[in-house]
């Protein structure tokens, strides 16, 4: 047993099953053109615990590998690279987590402590509103839509400030602790030549694109559909992240208060990116719902419901929000849409949405090697 893991005690072990499974496909290498996992492989004749984990977050669970292997179930070499990854990609977000303790919990049952949050932080919210004198619902609404009428522009901006501040050092210190572990130094990291390749591979989808065919998801059939999703929810997200940037500017450079007209530069992105996140998460789900369970961790499927639900919930509230913010349940709409991304931000270092952030440190990696002439084999 090669697998530097004192936990790995069994083949029930996802880094034992894990190593097993590599074995068998270097000395097949039939998926080698596939993604980037199988030339990665190759580079390897052994299998850490470290390097298991860097091909299990490297892999974008696309499937082809499973429909293609001769010796996936039902053959009695039980190769099946998708559910092995998945099972190793869900240790690593435990393993490299900070703080360890939150990891742990939200494991244990995400959907369930991502609404139990998301309800707490509204309620909190709004009994905060209601102590500093505001009605959540106003008995004469504002035409000009002005929700800091409900909650000052300080306290609103000292919640989700800190919420940014400690969801940013977690998840910095969870990239820090993967990074490390792969055996690199940060300075390795920032090689623009390997910048480069990662980010073109991470903004485009290379590896759900399937050379123009699509993956093989949620079933053998090829589909573009998963890779349109993702980036309907990814650039969604970066959307409303720039619209809220953009809002910041606004306000302490030029000194220009909010409610912005509906065409204004941050409502615009904001809509644009509000959009795409309804889209991209109901479409992602959709195919979660659909997708094989052969090639599936089933632990996982309450942590991806999670992260997917919170997203389409911050889109779903922040549209109403802007739709309503000159009507009478203004207040009540504000306090719902700020608990609910607070609850999204405060669970994205610990569920599905920090496979980002080590798909990407993998990729990035992986440019790294392929920069690198392949190892000699050392053979005896």
């Amino acid at each position: 047993m090669h697998v530097d893991d004192p936990t790995a005690d069994g083949a029930n072990d996802p880094l034992v099953n894990g190593e097993r499974i590599m074995r068998i496909c270097n000395a097949c290498r039939y998926c080698e053109g596939y993604c980037a996992v199988f030339p990665a492989m190759e580079r390897r004749l052994q299998f850490t615990r470290s390097d298991l984990n860097y091909l299990a977050n490297l892999c974008h669970d696309c499937g082809e590998c499973y429909y293609a292997c001769q010796y996936s179930p039902p053959h009695e070499f039980n190769v099946n690279v998708p559910k092995s990854f998945a099972e190793i990609r869900a240790r690593t977000y435990r393993q490299y987590a900070w703080p360890a303790p939150l990891a742990a919990m939200f494991a244990r049952n995400g959907l369930a402590v991502s609404l139990v949050l998301a309800l707490m932080l509204v309620l909190a919210l709004s009994a905060a509103t209601l102590v500093l004198g505001k009605d959540l619902v106003a008995a004469t609404p504002d035409p000009a839509g002005d929700f800091y009428r409900f909650m000052p522009h300080r306290v609103m901006a000292g919640v989700l400030g800190g919420v940014f501040l400690f969801v940013a050092l977690a998840l910095a210190m969870g990239f820090i602790r993967f990074w490390r572990d792969m055996g690199e130094s940060l300075s390795e990291f920032t090689r623009p030549d390997a910048l480069r390749r990662a980010l073109g591979d991470v903004l485009t989808l290379k590896y759900l694109d399937g050379k123009g065919a699509g993956c093989t998801y949620p079933d053998e059939r090829r589909s573009q559909a998963r890779r349109w999703f993702h980036h309907l929810t990814f650039y969604g997200f970066a959307l409303c992240f720039a619209a809220t940037v953009v809002g910041t500017i606004y306000h302490y450079a030029f000194g220009w208060k909010a409610p912005y007209g509906y065409l204004s530069l941050p409502v615009v992105l904001g809509t644009s990116g509000g959009v795409g996140l309804l889209i991209g998460p109901a479409g992602l789900l959709w195919l979660k719902l659909r997708s094989d369970p052969q090639t599936s961790d089933p632990g996982q499927l309450g942590m991806d419901v999670a992260f997917i639900a919170l997203l389409f919930a911050t889109s779903l509230s922040g549209l109403a929000l802007l739709a309503l913010r000159d009507s009478s349940v203004c207040g009540l709409l504000l306090v719902v849409h700020l608990g609910v991304v607070s609850a999204l931000f405060l669970t994205l270092p610990y569920g599905k949405a920090v496979h980002g952030i080590y798909r990407s440190a993998a990729l990035v990696r992986c440019a790294l090697e392929k920069s690198q002439p392949m190892p000699d084999a050392g053979l005896d």
